[in-house]
This record gives structure tokens, sequence and C-alpha cells, in this order.
């Protein structure tokens, strides 16, 4: 059967097939959905930061009109906790007690008959508080902190003695701001209960996690539970925990005994679901006059709310980004009242190369050395941390294609040289990277007696085109046309799937999907081997390959028969095979686990008079290892380098520092770039298929945002003189 090395690196460009219902509407997504005799649920939320309950009036709630029931602390069910995944423990289960961690804690669930009524009622819900001091301050002294709280840090070789001895030394402070998914789709929740069965759809990235989660929860098999996520409406990371709301939507429909359905509103989903967690860095770089690096030591500290464990490893990439001999990278998290963060694209590789990234610029224009001449120089074959070489690390062909397309060699490397009439011109690069990730993934494959096969796992696609590049490539393995072959998701019923996030589902779904084309195309040759009335009759499963819908000999499809042939003649409807991936070990496969990687160029202008900041080109050269779909993978680079641009010189979510309340919880107040601040995005595409795994695949989702904000910050460095250490880089402080 055919081979990785055999397929082409860029797949067709091929249309979603999820396009159409889309964009006529058809698309459901989890606030769609609604079942008879549902009731309605609204959140009641905490108006301090810190304390505890002292008192709760519920008691015009309950008699405002439609009211069904309303849950606090003093009457909720006590349930249990979620399980801890690879991203750390479950969210503190709700109404546990009268205890106050956060402005915007979930403090009371009301369920009405109508969403009205349920808003009006939760509005009439009291609480009288004694409140404490919140702790909001990222610095602040008396935060507990978390040293290595992932078990990450990195050591080698003498940092201290390095840095003494190295003719060049660039220290700098780096700050990033909080920043919240904010998906378009409001997150919403529908539950019902039969008996101790229960059906949730939910706006989740990880229908079986949500399972586990609900059955832990409720102390009922996993099989009792079924997840539904057809569609997702976006996610950005937002959607890979159980959050309180879920569990506390389900509490109400089996204390109501009605199904009930919640919907967020856009205030809560600064509260709710997570956010981008903010962060200091502190790094430190040496350096030969020849630009080589001897040293490098990077050290963070970011935020977590005071009952949780993020996981955000924001210096880890530092430890094998560069060939450098003398590495440290310490971790640190300090505990805060704030609401939980959770992954946002890109998570810590955004704000850490953003330190990185921003230094080493900084070392190029101390030494009056091309920024892009200076990553080249320390590039690195193999993994420095163990002398591996990479599964695949194409990122000198980024560098070279990136910069040919740009026209990095035009630019005057003075700060403050180029000017385009008012318009002081800056350019700027980053190198980026986003890490290998996957967990083990399952997927089903079954071709029916009409030709036609359905795949099927219980993955979800947030927009990243997950149906489709399943759908082709399932096609690719079974050898059938693209309109021959359903690929479904969302449904946590089928074989178990990874989550869709840390740019890891694309290639641990699909060498799940893989496995299990290339076992079903066994099975087939298997009955077929054995049968006289065959023209495939002894021929072993390696001698065979499939295309057109028919099993035939490798290099000979005169020599064959189609499935539906085989099939009919042994009287089977269809057959079906499961299969599944696992993430190979480096020492086994003597190759270390080549994340995505590239290069971004970024042009910049400058109002010289009013410090406004427009983007005006930005070119992307990628290597995602094999792109199964050109059309979506570019989309996937696209999108990410808008929030990248967003993460530069707009988003950031103020808390108040008194209250801790989140002070631009709107979409009226929390800035995000919009058309108008988007210029044409170039993408290019490089490299080879990795090596590491049998379709040669490696995730775009997130490479596309890492490195956008440090080339806009090195871009206005360049254009303006003046460097910026913190984002977003705001017209205040280029004046």
């Amino acid at each position: 059967m055919s081979t990785v090395e055999s397929r082409p690196l860029v797949g067709a460009g091929v249309s979603r097939v999820d396009g159409p219902r889309k964009v006529t509407g058809a698309a459901p997504y989890p606030m769609d959905f609604s079942v008879p005799g549902q009731a309605y649920g609204a959140l009641v939320q905490s108006t301090v930061a810190a304390g505890r309950i002292v008192r709760m009036d519920t008691e015009e709630a309950e008699r405002s009109p439609g009211v069904i029931s309303v849950l606090t602390h003093q009457n909720a069910p006590q349930v249990g906790t979620g399980p801890t995944t690879i991203l750390g423990e479950a969210p503190p289960a709700p109404l546990r007690n009268d205890r106050i961690m956060h402005h915007g804690q979930h403090i009371a669930f009301v369920v009405a008959e109508t969403p009205e009524q349920a808003a009006a009622a939760a509005r009439l819900v009291h609480a009288e508080y004694e409140a404490a001091e919140p702790l909001l301050d990222l610095r602040d002294p008396r935060a507990q902190h978390l040293a290595d709280p992932w078990k990450m840090d990195h050591s080698r070789g003498d940092v201290s003695a390095a840095l003494e001895a190295a003719d060049v030394i660039v220290r700098g402070t780096y700050v990033t701001a909080d920043n919240t998914n904010n998906p378009l789709g409001l997150f919403a929740t529908l539950a019902a209960w039969e008996e101790d069965t229960l059906t949730v759809h939910d706006t989740s990235q990880w229908p079986s996690m949500v399972r586990t989660t609900l059955a832990m929860v409720f102390g009922i098999p996993e099989s009792a539970v079924r997840v539904l996520v057809p569609y997702v409406g976006g996610g950005f990371g937002a959607g890979l925990r159980a959050w309180p709301h879920v569990i506390l939507t389900a509490m109400a429909a089996r204390t109501t005994k009605r199904p009930v359905k919640l919907v967020l509103t856009r205030p809560q989903m600064f509260t709710s679901v997570g956010h981008r967690p903010s962060g200091v860095q502190w790094l430190s770089v040496g350096a030969t006059r020849e630009g080589e690096l001897v040293a490098l030591d990077h050290r963070s500290l970011s935020s977590l709310s005071m009952e949780d464990n993020d996981f955000e490893p924001f210096s880890h990439g530092t430890s094998f980004a560069y060939r450098c001999p003398n590495v440290i990278t310490r971790d640190e998290q300090a505990k805060l009242n704030i609401a939980v963060p959770t992954s946002m694209r890109a998570p810590a590789e955004a704000q850490g190369s953003f330190a990185l990234e921003s230094a080493l610029d900084e070392l190029a224009y101390t030494l009056r050395m091309d920024p892009l001449e200076l990553r080249i120089r320390n590039h690195t074959e193999v993994d420095p941390r163990n002398g591996l070489p990479w599964s695949g690390k194409a990122i000198l062909e980024c560098y070279e294609a990136g910069a040919r397309r740009f026209g990095w060699a035009d630019r005057d490397p003075e700060p403050r040289s180029m000017r385009d009439g008012n318009w002081l011109v800056g350019y700027g690069m980053a190198s980026a990277m986003f890490p290998y990730f996957a967990t083990p993934c399952m997927a089903e494959a079954t071709v029916n007696r009409d030709g036609s096969a359905f795949v099927r796992s219980a993955a979800t696609d947030i927009g990243t085109g997950t149906y489709t590049v399943m759908a082709q490539l399932s096609a690719e393995e079974l050898g059938l046309p693209l309109d021959k072959v359903r690929f479904d998701l969302g449904d946590s019923d089928m074989p178990d799937s990874m989550m869709a996030g840390g740019s890891g589902l694309t290639g641990a779904l699909g060498n799940a999907v893989h496995d299990a084309c290339r076992k079903l195309v066994g099975l087939f040759a298997d009955l077929a081997r054995g049968d006289a009335d065959s023209p495939l009759l002894g021929a072993a499963p390696e001698d065979v390959e499939v295309s057109g819908g028919r099993v035939h000999l490798v290099g000979r499809p005169d020599r064959g028969e189609s499935y539906a042939d085989i099939l009919g003649r042994h009287g089977l409807p269809q057959l079906t095979a499961t299969g599944s991936s696992t993430p190979p070990n480096p020492a086994d496969i003597g190759m270390s686990l080549a994340g995505a990687y590239g290069a971004k160029f970024v042009e910049v202008r400058v109002d010289a008079d009013l410090g406004l900041v427009r983007v005006a080109r930005v070119v992307s050269a990628i290597d995602g290892g094999r792109i199964l779909n050109e059309k979506t993978a570019r989309s996937q680079i696209i999108g990410g380098t808008v929030g990248g641009i967003g993460m530069a010189l707009f988003e950031d979510t103020v808390t108040d520092p008194r209250t801790g309340r989140i002070a631009n919880g709107t979409f009226a107040d929390y800035l995000v770039a919009v058309n108008a601040d988007i210029p044409e995005l170039d993408v290019i595409f490089v490299g080879e298929p990795d090596r590491g795994t049998p379709t040669g695949t490696k995730g775009v989702g997130e490479v596309g945002l890492v490195g956008i904000a440090p080339a806009i910050a090195n871009a206005v460095h360049h254009a303006t003189g003046k460097r910026f250490r913190e984002l977003p880089i705001t017209l205040d402080a280029l004046l």
C-alpha cells in the first residue's frame, strides 16, 4: 500500500465539506439545540473577589414569575470532583461552600420557564459578603508561588559562568497581558436526564473528557453519559475544560427533573471559560561578538487562580529553540483572586516567544548583525536536550523562502531610517515554533455494500477543518472519491479522541484514521485472499493497494475487484475496523518529535506625530509537515496571524485593581483586531512530511500566532528606535 514518501507535501485545497451547512445556517451549534419541556438557566455571580458569603436572599427570586428553582451553596447537592487530565486538574466543583475566590464566581443558578424569566429572577438574588482584600497583582509579595509546577524546568551547562564570560549580554523584562479567548459563539449547555442517563449538548473541544467529568461528578458510569458537539462555534482553547457552568446545568436538570439549557452572556464569558494568563519574564542572553549564543537564562512568573493548576510553561520553548550550550529555564505561578486561566491559542509559546524573539532582536542590534543572520547562525538540527535529530525541521527553508517573498534584503538596518511621507516604516522578523503534542486517539472506519465509507471519532471541529481533512485522508487511504466518504465526529459515544487543542488533533486523529483504514483494507484483502472466485486469490495484504473503490494488486488496477463485489459475494452489508494512534517514544524511533516551525516577517507603519501603528504586510513561511489541505491550513495560519496582531496591539483584559472586577468584559470595550486592522496576509508552506508519524503531518493551528507579536514589536523598534517589552503596544506608549 502507498506510503507517506509517495504523497505530496501539500494536499488539494478542498473547500470545507461542512461549508454549505454553515453558510446556509443549517449547522447546529450548541446554543441552537432544544428539547421538549426544557427550562432555562441563568447564573448569579459574585460581586466581590475574595471572602465568604454570609447571607443569601433568594425569596424574591423564587417568587418571580416562571421560576422553578434557585440553587445556592445552601441547597445544592454535593457532587464529586472531575478528573485530572493532561492539562491539569478539573476546575473546582460549583456551589461547594460559601468561599469566594474571584469576582464573577458562580454563587447561584436560577431555573425558569423562559430565558427572560430566568435572567430577571437572577437579578433578584441578593448576597451579603464578608469581603477580604483580594490578591490581584502578579507581583504582590503576599501571593503564594508555585515553583516548577509541571516539573519541566531545564538546565544544562553553567549559565552563570557563561554569562560572565560572554562578549555581549542582553537583559530584559517582558510583560504580557491577560487576553480572553472570546470566540464569537457564546458557550451553551443543554442537559437532559432520563433516570440515571445524562445527555448533554455542550460547547466543548473535548467531548470524551466532558463525558468522563460528568460521570465522575455525578457518580454514574461513563456509559450513562453522552456528550454531543457536532459544531462548536470557536473555542481557541476555552473549550478544553468541563467548566462549572456545565456541571451546574446538569445539576439543575437533575434536581428539577426537567431538561435545562444555559447560554452564557458575553460578560460571563470573561469569567467562566478561562483566559490567557498574564505574565512577567526575565531573560538574559549571552553571545560572542560573532553572534553565537553562549548562554540563555529564561525565567517566568504567570498568573494562576486560587484553586487551579493551569498548564503554561512560558520558558519551556527556550530550552530547545536554538543551539546554545548553557541554558536554564524556570517557570513559576502566582496564586491570585482571578477567574481560572486556561489555554488560549498557542498557549505558553505565544508569551515565551515574545520574550525570546524580542531579546534576540535586541542582541542583533547590539551586535549590528542582521536579525535573520543571527537566527541562522544559531540554528540546530538536533534537539539540544538529548542530541537526537528532529523528526522534521525546515526552519532554514522558512527563513529563506520568507525573506525572499518579503523582500527582507531591502531593509535598511538603521532604526528610524525608512520613511514613507509621515509614516515611519519598520521591518521586523521572528522565528516561530510550537512543540509536538499528541495523546492516544481512536477512530473507526466502515465500508458499506454500496461502496460508500463512514469514518468516525469522538473529536470536534472548532473551525480548523477536521471534518474536511479527515474525510480527505479517509478517501485517500480507502481509495475512494471524496463524495463517497462521510466523516463524523462530536459524539462521545464514538471512539475516544484527544482534544481539539495543542495543534495535536490532526496528527493524532489522522494517524488513528490511517490505522483504521489500513486495517479495513486488510480485512477486505483477507476476505479476497481465501476466495476462489476473487481475482485476488492468494494475494497477501502487502501485495494490494486501493484506488477507484477497488482493491487490486500493487501497480495492477486491472487485477482486483470493488469493495461492493467482495461484500456482496460474502453476504456482508459492511466491514468495520477500529484504529488507534499513540505518540511514539523518541528513544524508540531515534528522533525527537518536532512540532511546526515558521518564520514571520512583518512591515509596520507608525505615524511619526500620532504614534498610530498599522501592520502593512505579514509573510508567514511555515513548516507544517505534510499539509493535508492547503486551503484550510492557510486559513489556520491567517487566523493565527490575526490573533497575533490582536495580542501585539489590542488585547488586554483589564481587571480593576481594587475590586477584581473585569472592567472591559464586552465587545464594546475589549479590543480585538478587525478587518480594517488586517493587511494582506501571505502564507508559504515549505519542508517535507514529518518522519515521526505515518501520515507525516504536524499541527498548524497554533504556529500561525507564535512569533507575530515579537515580529511586530521588532518592526516597531526598527521604525521608531524605541524598544517595547510590554504587550499590547499602545498609542500612549508610542507618543
